[in-house]
């Protein structure tokens, strides 16, 4: 009969079963998650969350643990380049021979030594145990070695071991200290232009943990009712806008949880506050959001729609979130209808709308606050699957706007080849379309630069870097 009793260690200390942390357990988990299956954390998050007080119980998994484990994942997913750099300084292999699962229980460990206030000592061990329940005690053995060099130094001090003088590589320089692909660096600044200033302070809020912004969609919801919440102030631009200045759960709010309002972005809300202010020749009746999905920009329209008389159809490709749409729709005070249907092969005819929103699919690279992990998943050559995409909706868009009518292109994406290439080139094959000024559709907001196009930035209006360019069917 075998021996199943804990074996003691050679050095004679019996041995000690390691003990799960629930925090940095789901941190681990969630890490793996996006790693793995590409997921989003933004998706994986709440039921992992969810699980755990279930698990737990509200006693030994608060609001504070959920609130570390929140900041562990997207903090570790953030400063991932900044991290790699500095794991990558203290062992002695290449970076990508390392297992991903050790990879991310490093990550955790050097997060929290060099992105949070938890003592070292505590980072370190915390660390160590992580691994030996994931990985075993021989590679945790790795892990402690590892985090302890890691430990010898704060984050300004490994920042200047291994990020490049800024004389000799500025966009290298730039990639290590503020985590981002260099590839990225560098279509960032040519979208932005200017010097080192204007970069540094893009890329550095890119970091930044984004409040949540909320949406009172006209007709149903006001932005009194939702600023009598705890913590909610004004949004900024939008008239639409309250934001939860210190975090708060929007599924706890009633507006949000029967519809009347939503989660929204403030530069989405302005891409569709824009639209629907553009000013057009003759009727104003119908209204068509070509890529409505998930279908925040659709709500908003489809109340901004119902106020005037008219009516909005918003169109998904994919039935999921042709299903999403709807959902966010539900419960509209005027008339709408939402369809899955291919935006490039329209099931309408052409010419039949006066309001026309297409807000393309893209890198996303205007969100990388809320889906840090999407700066590691995009590729340079990702631009080249977008393109065509983008052209081809936008061109249906002018097919499907009468004369007089107006469209809007939108982007949740900065990127020149996404933006103002996409509309120069579109606009050169349409003689019977011309540029609006968008800037005055957007009053209050200040920086929008020479125009006729808008593009929205993080640092300087607090937003997604949303861009829009709104044009007229003249013939």
């Amino acid at each position: 009969m075998s021996d199943q009793s804990p074996r003691p260690r050679t050095s004679g200390k019996p041995y000690r079963r390691p003990k799960k942390d629930p925090v940095r357990m789901l941190a681990f988990e969630a890490l793996r998650a996006v790693d793995e299956r590409d997921a989003y954390a933004n998706l994986v998050l709440p039921p992992l969350l969810r699980k755990a007080r279930e698990k737990e119980g509200p006693e030994k998994f608060d609001g504070r643990d959920a609130a570390l484990a929140t900041e562990l994942v997207y903090g570790t997913l953030r400063r991932q380049g900044t991290y790699d750099a500095v794991i990558a300084a203290c062992i002695d292999r290449p970076l990508r021979e390392v297992d991903p699962p050790v990879l991310d229980v490093l990550s955790l460990g050097v997060h929290q030594l060099l992105g949070t206030r938890i003592p070292t000592h505590a980072a370190v061990s915390a660390s160590v145990e992580l691994a030996r329940v994931v990985l075993g005690d021989g590679r945790a053995k790795f892990v402690n070695a590892v985090l302890r060099k890691v430990a010898q130094d704060d984050l300004d001090g490994w920042v200047a071991k291994v990020a490049p003088p800024y004389e000799d590589d500025p966009e290298e320089h730039l990639a290590v200290v503020h985590s981002h692909p260099r590839w990225v660096v560098s279509a960032l600044w040519d979208s932005l232009g200017g010097g080192r200033a204007g970069i540094e302070a893009l890329l550095a809020a890119d970091n930044e943990r984004p409040e949540v912004t909320l949406v009172a969609r006209p007709g149903r919801a006001t932005t009194g009712e939702l600023l009598t919440e705890e913590s909610a102030v004004p949004g900024r631009w939008s008239p639409y806008a309250v934001r939860l200045a210190e975090g708060g759960e929007p599924g706890a709010i009633e507006a949000v949880r029967t519809g009347r309002a939503g989660v929204q972005d403030e530069g989405s809300q302005l891409v569709a506050t824009a639209l629907a202010n553009a000013p057009l020749d003759g009727p104003d009746e119908r209204w068509l959001d070509g890529c409505a999905g998930p279908g925040g920009k659709a709500a908003l329209l489809a109340a901004l729609a119902a106020e005037r008389g008219a009516a909005l159809l918003a169109s998904e490709k994919q039935p999921h979130r042709a299903g999403l749409v709807a959902k966010a729709l539900a419960g509209n005070p005027g008339p709408y209808q939402v369809i899955a249907a291919d935006g490039t092969r329209p099931p309408w005819r052409a010419g039949s709308f006066d309001r026309v929103l297409m807000d393309v699919p893209c890198t996303g690279l205007g969100a990388l606050r809320r889906r840090p992990e999407a700066r590691w998943r995009r590729r340079p050559e990702d631009l080249e699957g977008f393109g065509p995409l983008q052209r081809e909706l936008f061109l249906t868009a002018l097919d499907s706007v009468r004369v007089g009518g107006v469209v809007g292109y939108a982007t949740c994406s900065p990127h020149l080849a996404e933006t103002r290439a996409v509309v120069a080139d579109v606009l050169k094959q349409r003689p019977d379309s011309e540029l609006v000024d968008a800037r005055p559709l957007l009053p209050g907001v200040p920086d929008l630069g020479e125009g006729p196009d808008v593009q929205l930035w993080p640092h300087l209006h607090g937003t997604d870097a949303m861009y829009l360019a709104i044009v007229r069917r003249t013939g």
